[in-house]
This record gives structure tokens, sequence and C-alpha cells, in this order.
């Protein structure tokens, strides 16, 4: 995979139709929704009618391994550790609200299992990665990953996930939890949401389509499913976006990711 690099002084068979897809998850009445999902007045983006997030546990795995990703502009949203020193988010977090450019790696922090103002560990982004082709305001979601290059090594190992490459298949149970608009200080997820199927964009990425809520904020939080060996978690994907009415969302596959570490 071919990806774009910014530092200091630069900036199978059973793929789903996606359409078809969220069309028939529309049409789905409430009452076959999970029982978790309380009704809700106005549905938060990518939350759906009901909400089924929780507060998770900054101090455990696998969400000990996130924290929020923030530009001195006031963007936030979240990463993940994939190794001591790199930090795998969306590349859209990364684009100024005014200009509409990629903002210098120097104006990027990020802060390892943020709670309510405290951290475990804070460094600054001193380049980037992101993927081949992605473009502000025009993506396509399927190349809405970077890849941040930390100052210094900040994780240890128990602070770190692995990719999974191989792309899950459909109905495989996966995690998604991020620092979200609504309650931006905590970490929130959905610990019960699955993997729809994989999709083939118009511009050749692949994508995966999952049931997991998570809204804005969340946007470069991990797609989380359980490692071969049923014990460990891995990442499988990069949240890009979400539904505007439903829990619904596409990421990118964690093999879109270059292999640069």
């Amino acid at each position: 995979m071919i990806a774009t690099r910014i530092g200091p002084a630069g900036r199978g068979r059973w793929w789903m139709a996606g359409i078809g897809l969220l069309a028939l998850l529309a049409s789905a009445s409430v009452s076959a929704q999970d029982p978790r999902r309380a009704q809700q007045a106005a549905p938060l983006p990518g939350i759906g009618s009901a909400d089924p997030r929780r507060p998770a546990d900054t101090r455990q795995m696998p969400w000990r391994a996130l924290g929020r990703v923030q530009t001195e502009l006031g963007g936030r949203c979240t990463g993940v550790m994939v190794a001591t020193n790199r930090v795998l988010t969306a590349a859209h977090c990364l684009v100024s609200p005014t200009s509409r450019q990629f903002v210098q790696p120097g104006s990027i922090h990020f802060l390892l299992g943020y709670e309510r103002g405290d951290f475990a560990a804070r460094a600054r982004v001193v380049s980037y990665v992101i993927g081949q082709g992605y473009a502000p305001d025009r993506g396509p979601s399927g190349a809405d990953w970077a890849l941040l290059v930390l100052e210094q090594p900040i994780a240890a190992a128990d602070r770190i996930l692995p990719l999974i490459r191989e792309p899950p298949p459909p109905r495989t149970p996966v995690m998604l939890g991020g620092y979200q608009q609504d309650r931006p200080e905590v970490l929130m997820a959905d610990t019960a949401c699955r993997v729809l199927g994989l999709q083939r964009q118009a511009s050749g990425h692949p994508i995966l389509v999952h049931d997991c809520a998570g809204t804005r904020g969340s946007s470069g939080a991990p797609l989380l499913a359980l490692m071969p060996d049923g014990r460990r978690w891995g990442v499988v994907g990069v949240l890009s976006v979400v539904s505007p009415d439903l829990a619904l969302g596409q990421a990118v596959p964690a093999g879109s990711v270059a292999p640069i570490f």
C-alpha cells in the first residue's frame, strides 16, 4: 500500500453490497434492534434511536491503548497506539477547519489514556503518513487513515495493540470506543456490535461496514476484534464515517494501512 508522508517541512468473495445493506438496515423496525438501545428523542449521528455506549475503563486493555488526538486549532478525535511511538487515527482529523488543508505535524498532540483532564502520557507529533489518494472534503473514506509519529516513545507493550490485517468475515463481534462529542472527557464504547461486511468503493478502496454506535469525535477510533488466540484484542479497522441516523459506520480495514513499522 502506497502512502503519503507529511513531515515538519511539508505538508473476496464475501464482499457485500453496501448500499443495499444500509437500505435494508434503515428499513428495519426499532423493535428488531438490540433491547439495550433505549429510545432517544434526538439521535446523534452514528448512534441511532437508542444508545448502547458505556464508559470504558482506560486502565484496562484494550482501552488503555487509546487516547485523544487533538490539534492546536481545536480539532479532537480518537487514536490508538500501534507501536511505542506510533498512533493510528483518521486522516480527516488532521484537516484544518478553516483552510481545509492538512495541519502541520507539530500542531498535533496525543494524550494517551485521557480521562477528565488526566492522561498517562502526552507527546507532540513530528510527522505523519496518510492514505494514498485521500484529499480533504473529498475522501475517499477507504483511504481515510493516518499514522502519527510521536516525538518520543510513550507506550510500553501493555499499551500497544497489533493490526489484524486479514479482513474479518461478516458477523464477527467487534467493539468501538472513542472520545465523542457528547462525552468528550471520557472514553465511551459500544462493546456488543458486529462487522456487517466488506464493500469495494468506486475508488477501488475496500471499506468495512459495521453496526457499532459511535458519533463525532470517535473518528479515528479503532474497530477492535479478538485475535485468533481468543485472548488478546487487535485493530481490524479505523473509523472514518458514521451514518446520519443509524448505529452504522465505515472503517478503513487495518490491512489498508501501509506496513511502515
